[in-house]
């Protein structure tokens, strides 16, 4: 399917339509100190992407979202403990919303759709992780949804794991399953020039 043709009103395919990038919010998912603690592949530089991302985004007013993962009672994302919290460099500012859920999907009784739509916020930039747990279904649910999804590149992470690096799953799935079918996938320098320009 790499010669697929545009899908979702203009979102470009890998084989390199030129579409402009637009960006409507911002939506960082479980970036949490029981995950981020654990140092999942390349951490410190990813958070520092996603601060990078969450800065530019607040410096232009486009809207920033987290998504935060609520495991039960006895679950190391309980809420209200340690592990529960958003890390500290990615704290949400005052105003900005927090959606908890309880699976893996972002949007799966969060509110955070009827969030977006209420305020017609369809073009969805999104990081985080875990890169095939949370993040992976998270992507694709938007994408069924209607929305618009743009993966910075180095703003994703996961573990390492029994049949593959970290670094090679991140990468897998951005190159072979989301980009050009479930979303665009870009340099994050291409994603913090279009938040930039207000695109």
């Amino acid at each position: 399917m790499s010669g697929s043709p545009r899908y979702n009103d203009g979102v470009p395919t890998r084989d390199g339509k030129d579409v402009s990038m637009g960006l409507d919010a911002l939506i960082v998912i479980d970036m949490q100190e029981a995950l981020v603690g654990r140092r999942p592949c390349g951490a410190d530089e990813t958070v520092d992407a996603i601060a990078r991302l969450v800065g530019a985004c607040r410096e232009s007013g486009v809207p920033v979202l987290h998504v935060r993962h609520d495991g039960g009672p006895g679950d190391e994302f309980e809420a209200g403990t340690d592990g529960w919290r958003i890390c500290a460099p990615l704290a949400p500012q005052e105003g900005e919303p927090v959606f908890d859920k309880h699976f893996n999907s972002a949007f799966r009784r969060t509110g955070l759709q009827a969030h977006l739509e209420r305020r017609g916020l369809r073009r969805l930039l999104m990081c985080g992780m875990q890169t095939e747990f949370c993040f992976d279904a998270s992507v694709k649910v938007g994408f069924e949804l209607g929305f618009d999804v743009t993966v910075p590149r180095g703003a994703v992470t996961t573990f390492d794991s029994a049949f593959a690096p970290g670094g090679e799953l991140t990468a897998y799935y951005e190159d072979c399953i989301w980009d050009g079918r479930y979303a665009r996938v870009v340099p994050l320098e291409e994603a913090l020039g279009a938040i930039g320009r207000g695109a």
